[in-house]
């Protein structure tokens, strides 16, 4: 009994593996007649279609149609696909009757940068697409420029905590990134910016401003800073729109070798110093002098007196 069991599992054996040198003898016979092209995730946008992948192929020089299963490398077809930048990942591979069927999936976008002139969006794996007329993701915007070393990915962690809560998701309008250790949003609310540091500790720089704008923005109007900064622990530093700016008078040495003129001397009314006679005789020399024998008339000038001198006060010297 047991003999006849192990005769049969021998010949089983036997049969599966003839079977399967059979079938791959075959394949590697079988010629490729067809290629069908899914594009999964074409719900929404269609800016890659079959037709474009087949393109792909060619402008690759990768010839499929009319070659033998066994001289078509898949792995090589995939990672030619994979260089696209519109397509996010491929998959290849053959069914019977020569049919070999090539699965893509088209870039997601997870944000779109504004870097100078340019324009680009970026998916989960940091993969660029050049952004183009024909498509348009509603993603949220990121203004900067980023290096290989630093990759606007670092902004991600941060990004989906503000899209997956409705109330910092209606606030966040845009990011801007001046350096590492200054990145900005740009709130609805017009009127301010907000510094928040670097991409760390980002949920307790939210809820810092969440408490700035429950308590303080409401007292001192929503106009009256013009950047809220939240980058340092435990505190919120604002800057106050209107800054008073103090005007420093340049020293000029030239201002000493330049003498005063007589003529707009002026006395306050608390000056003690003395009238000076001399401006108001001069006043006089120009002016036509009346001829003898005629009388004459002074007109009473409508100008005030000088003003008189006042008393010493208790404590002062009298001078002779």
């Amino acid at each position: 009994m047991k003999l006849a069991r192990y005769i049969l599992l021998v010949v089983l054996t036997t049969l599966m593996i003839v079977g399967i040198l059979w079938a791959r003898d075959k394949s590697r016979d079988e010629v490729c007649n067809e290629i069908i092209v899914e594009v999964l995730n074409d719900d929404s946008t269609h800016f890659v279609t079959p037709a474009g992948v087949i393109e792909e192929l060619e402008r690759h020089h990768i010839i499929v149609k009319g070659k033998p299963v066994w001289q078509i490398n898949v792995q090589d077809i995939e990672s030619k696909l994979a260089q696209s930048q519109y397509i996010e990942s491929v998959q290849c591979l053959f069914e019977n009757g020569g049919r070999m069927k090539i699965k893509v999936a088209q870039i997601v976008p997870v944000m779109r940068v504004f870097d100078g002139n340019q324009s680009y969006y970026v998916n989960k794996d940091g993969k660029r697409m050049s952004a183009v007329s024909s498509f348009f993701a509603d993603v949220p915007i990121v203004e900067g420029h980023f290096t290989k070393k630093y990759s606007p990915l670092r902004l991600l962690p941060m990004i989906n905590y503000v899209e997956k809560d409705s109330a910092l998701r209606a606030l966040v309008t845009m990011y801007c990134v001046h350096d590492t250790n200054n990145i900005y949003i740009v709130p609805s609310i017009h009127g301010h910016v907000v510094n928040m540091g670097d991409c760390n500790n980002y949920e307790a720089k939210f809820r810092k401003l969440r408490l700035f704008y429950e308590k303080v923005m409401p007292v001192k109007g929503w106009m009256h800073y013009d950047t809220v900064s939240v980058k340092w622990d435990h505190q919120v530093v604002a800057t106050k729109r209107d800054k008073a700016v103090e005007k420093v008078k340049v020293y000029d040495p030239n201002e000493d070798e330049i003498a005063d003129n007589a003529g707009t001397m002026q006395v306050s009314d608390n000056s003690r110093a003395p009238v000076n006679k001399m401006t108001r005789e001069n006043r006089n020399l120009d002016a036509p002098k009346p001829a003898q024998g005629t009388a004459t008339t002074e007109a009473k000038s409508p100008q005030a007196k000088p003003p008189q001198a006042t008393k010493a006060t208790a404590g002062e010297k009298k001078t002779n």
